[in-house]
């Protein structure tokens, strides 16, 4: 049977239906993406050991999105002089409507993107590769973060609460939800330490990231803006309709691309404290 979807993009299947092809469709790519990538490294050891480790190598490097949200936002940030130039090439990578936004606007959405995103396309993967090469090893880091990075990817798809994905992006956005829920907390604490100020801007986290009706993204984008001194949020246009955030951090001073790149530099050193405590932890065991 195929999904179809009518002209007024409205499923032509009752929404009972819709949820069990989401259900089936979710555990079938999380599951099948994890095992297809842990056996690939499996069969690739068999033939050398040193394959089997260069293959989980590429294929954990290609959950991590890091330089990819680097590019982006490096990507708006050159034309910025060019309003007209910034505004399209932003439409790439955010979902919000772009013709109006003054450089301001542009700068808000550029941060918002970059750490809304740190948690499912950096901190989150890494999370899930460092517990499964603990639990499964010696691949089982890949088997982990490429289920994750599978269910990320289908939410993004499928997550929507508007027709015809309301139903058929349930499972996708609540399976993503709670696997994100864990390493988004941990960025935030790890975070907060790295700040020399965890109190203050775990603080802001528990006043203003709770009002946001995502239970990750909002956690995830205030505790950039608390560390940062920045205001994120506000009112946001969606194919014409405007759709108010509440409002994340303090306004102690304005985005910048200096603020982004500060936000971005963040990302990577929660993900190197990370490693170096597994690393810590490795090495404590071999004792």
């Amino acid at each position: 049977m195929q999904l179809a979807i009518d002209a007024n993009s409205q499923p032509r299947f009752p929404p009972l239906v819709m949820r069990l092809w989401g259900v089936v469709l979710g555990i079938l790519v999380i599951i099948g993406s994890g095992t297809i990538g842990w056996l690939l490294c499996l069969g690739l050891a068999r033939v050398d050991r040193l394959c089997g480790d260069m293959g989980a190598v590429i294929l954990l490097a290609s959950c991590l999105a890091g330089r990819s949200l680097r590019q982006a936002a490096a990507d708006v940030l050159a034309v910025l002089a060019d309003l007209p130039t910034a505004r399209q090439r932003l439409r790439r990578y955010v979902g919000r409507d772009t013709e109006d936004l003054d450089e301001k606007e542009i700068l808000r959405a550029v941060m918002e993107t970059v750490t809304e995103n740190s948690v499912d396309g950096v901190t989150a993967p890494l999370f899930y590769a460092l517990l499964g090469s603990f639990l499964f090893p010696p691949y089982g880091g890949v088997l982990l973060a490429l289920a994750y990075k599978a269910s990320s990817t289908l939410d993004s798809m499928l997550g929507y609460k508007t027709p015809p994905f309301t139903d058929l992006g349930w499972f996708s956005a609540k399976t993503e939800d709670l696997l994100t829920w864990l390493p988004c907390r941990l960025t935030v604490f790890t975070l907060g330490l790295l700040s020399g100020r965890p109190l203050s801007v775990w603080r802001i986290c528990q006043r203003d990231a709770v009002h946001d009706p995502s239970p990750n993204s909002g956690w995830s984008e205030c505790i950039y803006a608390a560390i940062l001194g920045v205001q994120l949020g506000g009112e946001n246009r969606y194919k014409g309709q405007v759709k108010p955030k509440p409002l994340l951090g303090d306004n102690l001073q304005p985005i910048t691309p200096a603020v982004i790149s500060a936000a971005l530099s963040l990302t990577r050193w929660c993900c190197l404290t990370w490693l170096l405590l597994w690393s810590l932890f490795l090495l404590l065991q071999r004792l």
